[in-house]
């Protein structure tokens, strides 16, 4: 069955805790196709906050970036996986035999690998020691990625093209960095609007504060979502 990206909107959950997190999504009405649970709110309230939005009906996108030795990605992307997230997220740093070990244990969770963090940008990767630029680090782990048999990867809406010509059919591409026109970048460095990011081929978008953060965010996510469309 060829996966379903709903209405391409993933609303990201960044909340201290299960009160603050459940009001967020409240707030926004049911709009978003997907939430977006992070390491914050995993951290604070454990693997009880996934199953619980997955039994209200919600797609979860886990965003754990799990990045550690083979052995111990596949032990832990098991124990997510059973959880019941669509999407779940490893690092691409780790390297071909973390991702593939990753794809074997998640099951029938989807594994995007996590390209270059959109807080980074050249001079960033020139300071750790990373070989740029962002763009081509971005396309040599997208391609490994697909080598390794992910489902997607999550990179910036700046490399949305670039993937898009060489993935494979159904690759999913899951841009965050995503801010409606005049909305604050905070630490995002690699932006585009959701409508920017349509157009060039993502799959999905991730929008976060400029949701959490609007006076009514379900109107705030439908803007998205009409943008998206």
């Amino acid at each position: 069955m060829a996966f379903d990206p709903g209405n391409r909107l993933i609303a990201a959950i960044d909340a201290p805790g299960r009160a603050d997190a459940e009001a967020l999504i409240a707030r926004l009405g049911g709009v978003p196709g997907w939430i977006k649970l992070g390491l914050e709110l995993f951290c604070a309230e454990g693997p009880a906050i996934v199953t619980d939005q997955v039994a209200r009906g919600h797609r979860v996108m886990l965003d754990l970036k799990l990045h550690d030795i083979p052995e111990t990605v596949a032990r832990a992307a098991a124990r997510v996986a059973g959880l019941g997230a669509g999407l779940v997220t490893v690092h691409a740093a780790g390297g071909r035999a973390m991702l593939e070990a990753a794809v074997r244990a998640a099951g029938g969770s989807g594994v995007l690998a996590v390209t270059v963090l959109t807080s980074l940008d050249d001079a960033d990767l020139l300071e750790i020691g990373a070989i740029g630029p962002v763009r081509e680090l971005v396309v040599r782990r997208a391609r490994l990625a697909i080598d390794a048999g992910c489902a997607g990867v999550v990179a910036s809406p700046h490399e949305v093209a670039a993937i898009r010509a060489i993935a494979p059919p159904g690759f999913l591409i899951v841009t965050p960095g995503v801010r409606p026109a005049g909305a604050e970048r905070g630490d995002q460095k690699r932006v585009m609007t959701p409508r920017e990011a349509r157009a060039a081929g993502a799959d999905l978008v991730v929008v976060g504060r400029p949701l959490r953060d609007a006076a009514d965010p379900a109107a705030a996510a439908r803007a998205v979502v009409a943008e998206l469309s």
